[in-house]
């Protein structure tokens, strides 16, 4: 497989409310979206990353519609929520924030810290194993993560929102801070990604899986 190389990073400051302001909603309907980051209605993110939601309402939930990076539609719900939740999935855009119901306390829409690359997809049919290595740019606290779900399988397709991703095998792959070399797939996964925990600086990774599909 040829290397392939996936960065997240760097990300503007988190804001709780540069989405949604400050709003209790009367009844079951979408947010106003009135935050610093929202042009014409819809709220465009520096670069993708998860969706905060903000709010004491512990009894609804909140349906986040946007787009990825490429413009390909996102939809995910959640909550109900204790304190603060955000989205599994990075949003580039919000067009909207639907509540199912009456709000019973104020709800604010943002961001956090928190992003993913792009998804790095191995050759499932190939031998041998994979190696990753990073590069760090500023300061960053990052893991390596791994997924077997597929959202495009034939038999047992996952929604991207409900994918399980595991962190990296390798412990110097979880909470890393700085550069690393690794070969941590003896068995390379579906996908791969890299999780931006923290940090105001950038993680590029270039992944290579050694083998070839036989003929």
């Amino acid at each position: 497989m040829r290397p392939i190389t996936a960065t997240v990073g760097p990300l503007a400051a988190a804001s709780a409310n540069n989405i949604a302001l400050s709003q209790t909603p009367g009844a079951a309907g979408p947010l106003t979206l009135n935050g610093a980051t929202v042009v014409n209605g819809i709220a465009i993110l520096d670069t993708a990353r998860r969706v905060l939601i903000t709010t004491a309402d512990t009894t609804h939930t909140f349906t986040v519609t946007g787009t990825s990076p490429t413009g390909t539609l996102l939809t995910e719900v959640v909550g109900p929520i204790t304190g603060s939740a955000f989205t599994a999935q990075d949003f580039k855009t919000v067009t909207s924030i639907v509540i199912n119901g009456g709000a019973t306390a104020a709800v604010t829409a943002g961001t956090n810290g928190i992003a993913s690359s792009p998804w790095v997809r191995f050759d499932e049919y190939a031998a041998g194993t994979a190696t990753v290595a990073t590069d760090v740019t500023g300061t960053v606290n990052y893991t390596i993560q791994q997924s077997m779900d597929d959202p495009n399988s034939p038999t047992n397709p996952v929604l991207p929102a409900n994918m399980t991703w595991l962190n990296s095998l390798d412990a110097t792959m979880v909470g890393a801070t700085t550069a690393i070399y690794s070969t941590q797939y003896p068995l390379v996964p579906i996908f791969a990604r890299v999780l931006l925990n923290s940090g105001a600086g950038s993680v590029t990774a270039t992944f290579m899986q050694t083998g070839a599909a036989p003929y």
